[in-house]
C-alpha cells in the first residue's frame, strides 16, 4: 500500500488547512522547547479509495512532534495527521503499514506513535448512535471502537486513547455563502446577540504582538473561570510571533479584540491556513457579558477570513452534541448557533512500539490527567 517513505525538510510540509500540520505549527512547537520531524509517504491511489480511476500514487505526509518523557524515553505524536483519508476498510491497515515504515524515522527510545486522527468517526452517521429527537450520543466503548479499527490489520496493535487531545468534535461553517446566507443560516438568539453587541458599541480590531498582555489577562481569567489549563504567555507569544512565510505551508495569525469605550472585553486567535480561518483560542471578561462581545468577535473573524479568500471556517471544539450534562455543552450552544455542520472524528489512537513501556506509560497516563496534553497539542 505504501510504496516509500522519506524525511524530509519542515519548510517541505505541504500547505493544509489542517493548521497543526503546517511548517508554521512546527516552528511554534520548535519555540516551545519540543522537536518535530516531517516525513514523506507515497501510497497507491488504488488501495486507499474505491474506483480511483487509475493506479497512479498519492504522495502525503505527517508533521510529527517529539517529546522526552523522562531520561530514557520519547513518545511521538501526529497532531490531526495524516491529512489522507482512506476508505474505512483500509484505514487500519493503511495507518499500521505508515506506523511502522516510522519506527526508523523516529529516536531508538520512542515508545509509541500517537495519531489524533481528523478522520470521520465511523460511527458519526449510523443511525443506531443517534437518539429519536437526533442527537448524537458519541462514539462506543474503547474496546469496541478497537475491534472495528484494527479489524484489518495485522497486528491488532492500534489502541485507543482514554481521552483525546486536540478536539474531536467541531463545527465547519461555509464561508462560501454571502453574509446574508450565513446570518440566515444562524440560530435567531445569535443573529440577535450580534446586532445588539454592535447597538451596544462593541467595536472589533485587530490588535499587535504589543497588545498580548491584553489577551492574556482575559484568558487567564476565562482559564480561572472554566478550571482550563493554562498555557504561559510566552506560548501565545510564539504563535504570535512565528514567521513561515518562507515554506509551503506558511499560516497568518491575527489577534482580535473587542472592546468599548477601550475597555477589552474578549479577544481571540484567528489562523488562516490553506483554504480554512480557524478559531485557535478565545477569551472572554466575566464583567459586561450582557455587551454580547464574543458573540460580534466571532462574526468579525468570519468575515476576514472571507474577504482574505477563505472558504471554511472551524470553530474549533465543541460538546458532541446538545448535552447539558457535557463540559462542553456551554460552547456547543454558542458555537452551533453560528449554523455550520458538525464535525466528529476518530481522535486519538496510540500505535505502541515497545508495549511494556507502552503499558506504564498508559498507566501513568491514566491516573496523571493531562501527563502529555498541554506538551504536545
Amino acid at each position: 500500500m505504501i510504496t516509500g517513505v522519506y524525511k524530509k525538510n519542515i519548510d517541505d510540509v505541504y500547505k493544509t488547512p489542517i493548521v497543526q500540520q503546517t511548517a508554521f505549527w512546527s516552528e511554534v512547537k520548535r519555540k516551545s522547547g519540543l522537536k518535530t520531524a516531517a516525513i514523506d509517504f507515497n501510497v497507491r491511489k488504488n488501495e486507499i479509495v474505491p474506483d480511483p480511476g487509475d493506479n497512479c500514487n498519492v504522495k502525503g505526509d505527517v508533521l510529527i512532534v517529539i517529546r522526552k518523557i523522562d531520561n530514557n524515553n520519547s513518545i511521538a505524536y501526529v497532531p490531526y495527521g495524516p491529512e489522507i483519508e482512506p476508505e474505512e476498510q483500509k484505514q487500519g491497515i493503511f495507518l499500521e503499514e505508515l506506523a511502522e515504515s516510522l519506527r526508523s524515522f523516529l529516536p531508538k527510545d520512542c515508545i509509541m506513535v500517537r495519531f489524533d486522527l481528523v478522520w470521520e468517526s465511523y460511527w458519526a452517521n449510523e443511525p443506531d448512535f443517534f437518539t429519536s429527537d437526533g442527537r448524537w450520543m458519541g462514539p462506543p466503548e474503547n474496546s469496541v471502537q478497537e475491534i472495528r479499527f484494527n479489524f484489518s490489520t495485522i497486528n491488532w496493535n492500534f489502541r485507543k486513547t482514554f481521552s483525546n487531545i486536540l478536539p474531536s468534535n467541531t463545527i465547519f461553517i461555509d464561508l462560501k455563502k454571502s453574509n446574508d446566507d450565513l446570518l440566515r443560516s444562524m440560530k435567531k438568539k445569535t443573529r440577535y446577540n450580534i446586532s445588539l453587541s454592535e447597538k451596544k458599541g462593541v467595536k472589533v480590531r485587530i490588535a499587535g504582538i504589543n497588545e498580548l498582555d491584553t489577551w492574556y489577562r482575559l484568558y487567564s481569567e476565562t482559564s480561572s473561570r472554566n478550571r482550563l489549563h493554562l498555557h504561559g504567555i510566552d506560548y501565545f507569544r510564539n504563535i504570535l510571533s512565528v514567521d513561515a512565510t518562507n515554506t509551503q505551508s506558511p499560516a497568518e495569525v491575527i489577534l482580535l479584540i473587542a472592546e468599548t469605550d477601550s475597555k477589552p472585553l474578549a479577544s481571540m486567535f484567528l489562523v488562516l491556513s490553506g483554504n480554512r480561518g480557524t478559531y485557535l483560542y478565545g477569551a472572554s471578561s466575566s464583567e459586561n457579558r450582557n455587551m454580547m462581545a464574543s458573540y460580534a468577535l466571532q462574526w468579525k473573524a468570519m468575515n476576514i477570513a472571507k474577504e482574505m479568500g477563505y472558504n471554511e471556517y472551524d470553530m474549533f471544539g465543541v460538546a458532541p452534541a446538545s448535552d447539558p450534562d457535557h463540559p462542553l455543552y456551554g460552547l456547543f450552544r454558542f458555537k452551533s448557533g453560528f449554523g455550520g455542520e458538525m464535525y466528529h472524528t476518530l481522535g486519538c489512537w496510540d500505535y505502541p512500539f515497545d508495549q511494556e513501556k507502552y503499558n506504564t506509560f498508559r498507566s501513568i497516563e491514566l491516573t496523571q490527567k493531562g501527563y502529555c496534553k498541554s506538551q504536545t497539542n
